[in-house]
């Protein structure tokens, strides 16, 4: 989905999204100790800011000016030096490798064509670092004219480019909180061990 797709949907509410930081984050996250994050598909920010309140010295990456702009007007003095709110499109220009100490990517939507944007989010993780890929349970739902389930990543893709040099630490489908059309999320967590 393009810069013009999501300003588009952002447009379209004064605030797209809860304002809470995503219920995996916070259970998968909480006991890691802080270093350098990389929040993948942003958003408005609420993952960066939890994120910097833990600790983390935080790169919070989305394709969307917008929300990017919703970010960093909501957060707080003290945490805003340590969160960089960066603009970019994955898929063209993918994160560096061996970086980050928590890649997070909460229900990025990359089509299964941005493959090379998967294999550099995967290698983005610092050797000890832990990477956190949560999407939506799609299984089940039938294809549509604007959305097909299966044109987009999901766990299994992450997982099959994991190698000797990882170790899954957690691998579920869960039921999310609240009341929601989704009404479970699919969670990889996986730490790179070489």
């Amino acid at each position: 989905m393009t810069e013009d797709v999501w300003d588009a949907r952002y447009q379209e509410s004064p605030q797209l999204f809860s304002g809470q930081p995503n219920p995996a984050l916070v259970a998968e996250a909480a006991d890691l100790a802080p270093g350098r994050a990389l929040d993948l598909g942003c958003g408005e920010g609420a993952d960066a800011r939890w994120l910097a309140g833990q600790g983390w010295q935080v790169t919070a990456v989305d394709v969307s000016r917008i929300a990017l702009e919703r970010a960093a007007v909501s957060t707080p003095d003290q945490l805003a030096g340590r969160i960089t709110w960066t603009q970019a499109d994955i898929a063209v220009d993918p994160p560096g490798a061996s970086r980050y100490d928590l890649v997070s990517a909460h229900y990025l939507p990359l089509l299964r064509q941005h493959a090379a944007a998967l294999e550099a989010l995967v290698d983005s993780v610092a050797p000890g670092g832990t990477l956190l890929y949560v999407t939506h349970d799609l299984t089940g739902r039938e294809p549509h004219p604007d959305f097909d389930p299966s044109d987009y990543h999901q766990p299994d893709d992450v997982r099959a480019l994991l190698g000797a040099g990882w170790t899954v630490e957690l691998d579920e489908r869960r039921p999310r909180p609240g009341h929601s059309h989704h009404t479970h999320d699919l969670v990889l967590r996986a730490r790179r061990t070489g």
